[in-house]
């Protein structure tokens, strides 16, 4: 896209707008203590021990924590710089994708300068000087899923012609500007079967890892209670959950009066028009607008002021200057008090991040595709998101455990068939995946397997995998010797492969292959033509742990058994339930949970609560915990790799939790084995 405004409009009247990278807590400290000439071990150890909510008032206790005096002088010192600098900004960054076009040269306007990033060029002004100023910013913004979904289709219509065979579907249905033209013959957006009822009943079930926007903890806890039926609940589910719905607490009400349980009431006919769809709770910035037309008394022009106001991260305090006349417009047509009251602060909560419905629906429309694809082409879907890492909120490791538990066979990555890219493959008569046959609507006899691709070893390049490639092109590898020679691999590159174990069908087993590929070998002159005799050594394989160990330093995931299946022996003695039966206890149950951390999240709406999600080798557990607990058990939360959770059963149909009133960190059975888990505002 970039590229593209470039090329239509000149490098001279287009540029890229800046962003202005303010000092937060931990950049702060960083850029002091080095300044203050602390030693660096020390300035590190101050930034580890401060979480991504801490703001400047949790700097002193992290210190105690640490054992350093806020009194001394060189660290009573450091906390006056950091506090004055907090805020202060640090330096200019590209925009994601806000361009600024212009009739004349830009430079004539606004002072340009070249972008760390090649052939770009950015402006000195952020988006708030050029809202100033009036000038024309156009934001060209990227989706994964869009490259994702892109790629799904690819491997479908030029796999091993394994297509599933969903369910038919003869419904007519236009899905808008979004549509790529009818081809009959070839998967695309628009050729998609509508409103589907087996990919609703998956949205229903919040089995949703890796679809596009309701694969969240907070999507997935709604999706179960809002239960979307159709496109335009979809619509609803996108936009409801997000902190302006939140703080403006409308998502209560709307749920309520989806499931019957509150009356759905109208102050009048008009505003019956604007809410009716939503009923009667302002869910989207649109409806915003037309009450304050229709309801208040504003103009166009002034209602689109009012939605500027309401944008993201915008300052505090644009909302206000609107509020009484919000609320004296409303009473001059003769709304009650209350009413035009409780309008205002929903409208503030909007202030933090409202949706437009147009964008909703355009999300709606990929959230829709992505469900289809996961339900009918989970391999396909899987192979095309780890070929458009990084994205979503699931790292690899939990996209794969997800696919394996929906029977999907995942191959590991093998010089002698993986390209680049993981790709699908046809299955062995046969052959399943670990969860067993969870993929109704598919040829059993034709179900497709995944094949990971070299891009999932850590550390290879895509030059190094290119050459493997194109070796193999002209003949098959003949051993790991082989392979070294004829794609020309250095002996990191070696290394890399064999810790992977993508060097396992040449070798025998990981062990085996990192003693092979560990020769330094010349790669020019005489004696890289002469043969090297070497000693057959037969090496035993490592065992399971060990295996399990090496898989994710070099993966960051394993094939193998899930690492908590080795420890569920020494987990039920220490009673601990697995996350399949845990999910299926009654209400108001105390239980004991633990599993491998994959995420926590803290999002400001939640009043200090954080969300973590556990994983076993049964499925996901998800973890609240109060504030009050993060607050006595921090080092836990933030460090612990296993977290065994004592709490009680919290269950809403099928939404559960689990609620910590304790926590304890079992790392340490875990060994070697180092996990990584994604933190979330």
């Amino acid at each position: 896209v970039i590229q593209y405004v470039y090329a239509k409009y000149g490098r001279q009247r287009a540029a890229l707008a800046a962003t202005v990278i303010c000092y937060r807590p931990k950049s702060a400290i960083r850029d002091v203590g080095k300044a203050l000439g602390m030693p660096l071990e020390q300035v590190d150890q101050i930034t580890r021990s401060l979480a991504w909510w801490d703001g400047l008032g949790a700097i002193e206790e992290r210190l105690a924590e640490r054992g350093l005096d806020a009194t001394a002088p060189v660290v009573h010192q450091l906390l006056r710089l950091v506090q004055d600098l907090v805020g202060f900004p640090r330096h200019l960054s590209q925009h994601v994708g806000g361009f600024v076009i212009s009739h004349h040269p830009l430079s004539t306007l606004v002072p340009v300068e070249n972008a760390a990033m090649p052939e770009r060029t950015i402006i000195q002004w952020d988006k708030d000087d050029l809202d100033s100023l009036g000038l024309l910013k156009v934001d060209c913004l990227a989706l994964g899923i869009l490259t994702a979904i892109r790629r799904c289709f690819d491997l479908v219509e030029q796999g091993p012609g394994l297509r599933a065979q969903g369910p038919e579907n003869t419904a007519t249905w236009n899905p808008g500007p979004c549509s790529l033209g009818p081809e009959p013959s070839a998967l695309t957006l628009s050729t998609l079967p509508p409103e589907d009822p087996a990919t609703y009943a998956m949205i229903h079930a919040a089995d949703t890892v890796g679809v596009f926007q309701i694969e969240s903890r907070a999507q997935m806890s709604m999706l179960p209670r809002l239960k979307p039926a159709n496109f335009y609940d979809l619509v609803i589910e996108v936009a409801i959950v997000r902190p302006g719905p939140i703080q403006g607490k409308m998502v209560h009400p709307y749920l309520r009066r989806r499931q019957g349980l509150e009356q759905v009431e109208y102050p009048s006919e008009d505003l019956k028009k604007v809410f009716e769809r939503t009923l009667g709770v302002p869910i989207f910035q649109e409806q915003v607008m037309q009450l304050a037309i229709v309801a208040a008394g504003f103009s166009p022009g002034e209602a689109d002021q009012l939605r500027r106001s309401m944008g993201a991260w915008r300052r505090q305090g644009e909302l206000e200057r609107y509020q009484q006349r919000l609320i004296d417009g409303m009473l001059a047509r003769g709304y009650a008090p209350a009413f035009a009251e409780q309008i205002c602060r929903q409208i503030q909560g909007f202030g933090s991040y409202g949706f437009p419905e147009s964008h909703a629906a355009s999300f709606a429309l990929l959230v829709y595709f992505s469900a289809w694809l996961k339900r009918f082409e989970p391999a396909a879907f899987l192979c095309a998101l780890l070929n458009s890492q990084p994205m979503g909120f699931y790292a690899p490791s939990q996209l794969i455990q997800d696919a394996r538990r929906h029977g999907v066979e995942v191959r590991p990555a093998d010089v002698t068939v993986s390209g680049w890219d993981c790709a699908l493959e046809a299955a062995q008569p046969g052959e399943a995946g670990t969860g067993g046959d969870m993929l109704a609507g598919y040829r059993l006899d034709a179900r497709p397997a995944a094949r990971l691709g070299l891009r999932m070893v850590r550390g290879l390049s895509l030059a190094a995998a290119e050459r493997i490639v194109l070796a193999r092109a002209q003949a098959p590898f003949a051993g790991v010797d082989d392979v070294a020679a004829r794609a020309r691999l250095d002996a990191r590159e070696r290394r890399l492969l064999a810790a992977a174990g993508a060097l396992a069908t040449l070798a025998g087993h990981r062990r085996q292959a990192l003693w092979q590929a560990a020769g330094e070998r010349p790669r020019d002159g005489v004696l890289a033509e002469a043969p090297v005799h070497e000693p057959v050594l037969a090496l035993p394989a490592a065992a399971e742990g060990e295996e399990l160990v090496a898989d994710y330093a070099a993966l960051g995931f394993t094939l193998g058994r899930h690492p908590l299946a080795l420890l569920r022996e020494r987990l039920a003695g220490l009673r601990f339930v697995p996350a399949g039966e845990l999910n299926a206890y009654p209400d108001r149950k105390l239980v004991r949970g633990a599993g491998i951390v994959t995420c926590r999240q803290r999002p400001s709406t939640a009043k200090g609560t954080m969300f973590v999600t556990l994983e076993d080798e049964t499925g996901l557990v998800n973890v609240v915990v109060h504030e009050a607990l993060v607050g006595r058990q921090r080092r836990e939360l933030l460090g612990a790799r296993l977290l065994g959770v004592f709490g009680q059963i919290r269950r809403e149909g099928r939404v559960v939790h689990l609620v910590a009133s304790r926590v304890v960190d079992h790392s340490a059975l875990l060994g070697r084995l180092m996990t990584a888990a994604r933190n979330f505002h």
